[in-house]
């Protein structure tokens, strides 16, 4: 005998012969011991598949968890927002989920997770300041942008003198 089984898989011989070839060699994590730090988690799969492909899992929280998120980014979340009105729907819109969250009924043992609603006012107040924060940068950067439009217009000399050699 060769060393080699009597009968061998499609798959086998593959592998087989990439290893031959040194495929196998320099792959990234090569000689170094496996991370078993969070054997003991049933979830340890999912979070570092969440970990490696940098995904938000905020969309899996369940609602009331999810509302308070949400309401921990206000009023920074807003500062794109262009207008008052705008605001002021969203914030509305925000808390006729609230409300809508506390009307589900509870489930299991434990007392149900509230979130609070937000002041419509108080987040408006709070949103001016932000936004003008944003329109000035984004003023800033449209000057910034001509500037360097014009300079680059000047410094560019018209074709007929380019051909003419003028």
């Amino acid at each position: 005998m060769t060393g080699q089984p009597y009968w061998e898989s499609p798959v086998e011989k593959q592998i087989r012969e990439a290893q031959e070839r040194g495929e196998f060699d320099d792959l990234p994590g090569a000689g170094k011991p496996l991370d078993l730090s969070d054997a003991g988690d049933p979830d340890w799969w999912v979070k570092r598949f969440a970990a490696r492909e940098n995904l938000d899992l905020g969309g899996a929280l369940p609602g009331a968890l999810a509302l308070r998120k949400e309401a921990a980014g206000y009023p920074e979340s807003l500062a794109d927002v262009r207008t008052e009105a705008q605001v002021r729907e969203i914030v509305e819109d925000y808390n006729t989920r609230v409300l809508a969250d506390r009307l589900r009924p509870a489930v299991g043992n434990l007392p149900p997770l509230i979130a609070r609603t937000v002041d419509v006012d108080e987040m408006v107040e709070q949103w001016r300041p932000l936004r003008a924060r944003v329109e000035q940068e984004q003023r800033a950067a449209r000057e910034r942008r001509l500037a360097a439009q014009q300079a680059a217009n000047e410094a560019r000399t018209p074709w007929w003198r380019r051909v003419l050699g003028g």
